[in-house]
């Protein structure tokens, strides 16, 4: 299996990275030395029963979390040197994340909710509003800018959460089991609209799931076991 560089520079290497948390007089290893490279633009999927370490192994690819040992770059920038102030501003600007639960603010309209990282940003209102109503029509919500999430359905919910991953143009989006809560219908049709979005956009894709039919539609699959690629 090729995790290793091809002749181009990557966007994102990790090398030798490691995580384990301790359990009483020992350690749990949940990664063992994982090396990987995603290119700019490609579409990669991580696969792998559940304890595997693919959700960690996403963690820390984002910044989410360090890494025990091990290195994580983007371009040419080593992430793990970095503050947990920086990696904030850092994620917020270069990376979008999307979860199997949606984690929408209640109190906020789908449009707030897509603005927020702009606000954490310092984007001006106009600007904000603006990129927000631009993505809520590309996912076909321009009908439902102002509907809160208790007036939304599950997929309509997913496809907001996905509208603010992806509101500051980041360039890469991880997702973990992003269609793991929805119905079957929903999650075929939120499944497309990840690949509608990656040639729109100019995105680089990782994601992380067990659904073996979502995990098909990639052309670069990846399959972990026991914190190890198998």
């Amino acid at each position: 299996m090729n995790n290793l560089p091809s002749s181009n520079a990557p966007l994102l290497s990790i090398r030798g990275v490691t995580k384990s948390y301790p359990m009483g007089s020992s350690r749990l290893e949940v990664l063992k030395g994982i090396d990987l490279d995603v290119q700019p633009g490609e579409a990669v999927c991580i696969v792998g029963q559940s304890g595997s370490g693919k959700s960690t192994l996403l963690h820390v690819m984002g910044t989410l979390d360090k890494p025990t040992l091990g290195k994580v770059h983007f371009k040419n920038a080593e992430l793990t040197r970095e503050s947990d102030e920086k990696l904030a501003e850092f994620r917020n600007r270069s990376m979008g994340f999307v979860f199997q639960f949606h984690h929408l603010m209640a109190e906020f309209s789908a449009i707030e909710n897509v603005m927020m990282p702009c606000r954490i940003a310092g984007l001006a209102p106009k600007e904000s509003r603006e990129k927000a109503e631009k993505l809520l029509d590309l996912m076909g919500l321009k009908e439902r800018v102002n509907h809160y999430p208790s007036e939304m359905s599950g997929g309509e919910q997913q496809r907001v959460a996905i509208a603010r991953a992806l509101v500051l143009e980041p360039q890469v989006l991880f997702a973990d089991e992003p269609t793991g809560n929805l119905d079957t219908a929903n999650a075929a049709k939120i499944q497309d609209l990840f690949f509608e979005l990656k040639e729109k956009l100019n995105l680089t894709l990782v994601v992380v799931t067990h659904d073996m039919g979502f995990a098909q539609k990639f052309p670069r699959v990846l399959k972990m076991r026991d914190g190890l690629w198998a």
